[in-house]
C-alpha cells in the first residue's frame, strides 16, 4: 500500500522518494570511491607517486592565476627559509 496522503503535514510519498534517492546516490558515491581507490592503486603500481598525483588533481581544479599565486608564495617562503 502506497501512502499518498500527508501525515502530520508531511507528504509521505515525497519524503520516501527523497530518502530513497539519497540512499541510491550514497551507494553510487561508495562505488565511485572504490573505483578511485583502484585507480590510485593502478597509478602506484605503474610507478607514479600517488601523493603527487593527488596534488596535481587538486591543482587542476584551481584557476591558473590561483595556482601561479600559490607557487609564487611557496617560492618566496622557500627562499625565506633558505631552501
Amino acid at each position: 500500500m502506497t501512502d499518498t496522503h500527508t501525515t502530520g503535514g508531511i507528504a509521505a510519498d515525497r519524503l520516501r522518494s527523497i530518502i530513497e534517492r539519497v540512499e541510491r546516490l550514497e551507494e553510487e558515491r561508495k562505488a565511485l570511491g572504490s573505483d578511485i581507490r583502484d585507480l590510485f592503486t593502478e597509478a602506484k603500481s605503474a610507478g607514479f607517486d600517488v601523493k603527487v598525483v593527488k596534488e596535481l588533481l587538486k591543482l587542476r581544479k584551481q584557476e591558473p592565476a590561483e595556482v601561479e599565486e600559490q607557487e609564487t608564495m611557496l617560492d618566496i617562503y622557500r627562499k625565506a627559509l633558505g631552501m
